[in-house]
Order: structure tokens, then sequence, then C-alpha cells
């Protein structure tokens, strides 16, 4: 027999990514995708030129989910 205590989690477990932390920073980069997208394809001009300080939010809106990610683990919210 194992003489080592058995581990107790105050928070419950989460399997294969499905935890707080991950759904709320995948949810945050999906968003910005989407922002970097639009500003991909809808060019300020006529011509077919991306509009960078859109695709630049989109970048720092993904940024940001994985700051979120990241801080939302920190607290316990993600898998262990």
């Amino acid at each position: 027999m194992s003489d080592a205590p058995a581990r107790s989690h105050t928070h419950p477990r989460y399997h294969h990514g499905r935890s707080p932390a991950a759904w709320a920073g995948v949810m945050i980069c999906l968003v910005g995708f989407f922002v970097a997208t639009i500003g991909f394809l809808v060019g300020p001009g006529p011509d077919i030129t991306p509009h960078w300080l859109v695709i630049g939010i989109g970048g720092a809106i993904i940024a940001a989910g994985c700051v979120v990610t990241a801080v939302m683990r920190a607290l316990g919210r993600g898998n262990d």
C-alpha cells in the first residue's frame, strides 16, 4: 500500500481542455481571428490591400485571449 496522502482538489477536474480557462481563451482568440480576417478582406480603398490597423487590432485581441487563459489557469480555473 502507498503511504502517500490522497490528492484533494479545490476545483473540479477538467479533461481534454474542457475548462473555463480554455473556453474563454478560445472564444476571445476566435473573435480576434474574425476581426483580423475582416481587416484582411476589407481594405481601405478600391484596390485589394489589407487594412493593417484592423489586422493589428485582431492580433491584439488574440494576444489578450492568451493572457486571459494564462491568468485564469493561474487562478485555478484551468487543467492541472
